[in-house]
């Protein structure tokens, strides 16, 4: 029996050795990817930045009317552009983004927007409405596909199909830290006092000029929030696999105590068997 026992625990240790190995390959590989993540989504920020100091003075503009870009209606459906991972192993990432969506989303007439994956796996086992499935694979989003997503979302504004648009992702903050938050795209946020301190000069129609660049930015913000998205799964995926390799090397410890207790077990055993046998002679 004691034999028996030791021959289950050597192999229980040999499996758990062998998921600790994939587990350290898939830590680094996730250290490597949240470097060009972050460097990533660090590149970036200036173009949004930018662009939204535009839509700022053309807003401020005193030659714009009320633009339909900011026009708060009480029809139409919200749209939730939801971004998640490609795969799991990546501790609650993916859970997290699901539950703030939901939680956000209770009570209204809603249409989805999945980026990733597992995005497009949560929302059409849930039979629920979807913009458009483009987007199916989050790491292969580059700034073309944003763009075009940008116009998309901003047709169906206009065209009333949906009468705001929320994006959903995960900000990368640190190494260990990933916080889930959402943004409102559209409508546009108008400052009350539209008064600029200095009136800028526009050549072109600003509201023609609003229509070129709202989906730019639309996009760009798209673009900047997958960034930030593949940055924090790389770190939610590095801290559960740490977390495992300690979890892993401490069951192993574990293992190899009750591994030399049987071991001792069955010595201690054989020598009282000897002695014994020994006496009677």
């Amino acid at each position: 029996m004691a034999g028996a026992s030791m021959n289950d625990i050597k192999a229980r240790i040999k499996s758990v050795e062998s998921t600790m190995q994939i587990t350290k390959a898939m830590e680094l590989v996730a250290t490597s990817k949240l470097r060009r993540a972050k460097e990533k989504a660090e590149r970036s920020r200036p173009f949004l930045e930018i662009l939204g100091d535009a839509i700022k003075n053309i807003e401020n503009s005193n030659e714009i009317a009320d633009t339909v870009w900011c026009e708060k209606r009480d029809t139409g459906r919200t749209l939730y552009i939801v971004i998640a991972g490609d795969r799991g192993l990546a501790g609650g990432y993916n859970a997290n983004i699901f539950r703030l969506t939901a939680r956000l989303s209770d009570g209204q007439d809603v249409i989805y927007l999945p980026i990733g994956k597992k995005a497009l796996e949560y929302y059409r086992h849930r039979k629920c409405e979807i913009l458009t499935d483009e987007a199916a694979t989050v790491a292969a989003v580059g700034v073309g596909d944003a763009q075009r997503l940008g116009k998309d979302i901003c047709e169906a504004f206009i065209s009333g199909k949906i009468n705001k648009a929320i994006i959903v992702y995960t900000k990368f903050q640190s190494m260990i830290t990933q916080l889930p938050v959402h943004e409102e795209l559209l409508p546009l946020e108008r400052p009350d006092d539209k008064k600029a301190e200095t009136d800028p000069i526009i050549e072109e129609d600003p509201e023609e000029l609003l229509a070129k660049i709202v989906p730019e930015y639309i996009g760009g913000i798209i673009y900047s929030a997958v960034c930030e998205s593949l940055a924090s799964e790389s770190g939610a995926r590095r801290s559960a696999m740490n977390a495992a390799n300690k979890n892993a090397s401490e069951m192993i410890d574990t293992l190899m105590l009750k591994y030399n207790r049987a071991r001792q077990a069955v010595i201690t055993q054989e020598i009282t068997e000897i002695v014994s046998g020994a006496e009677a002679l």
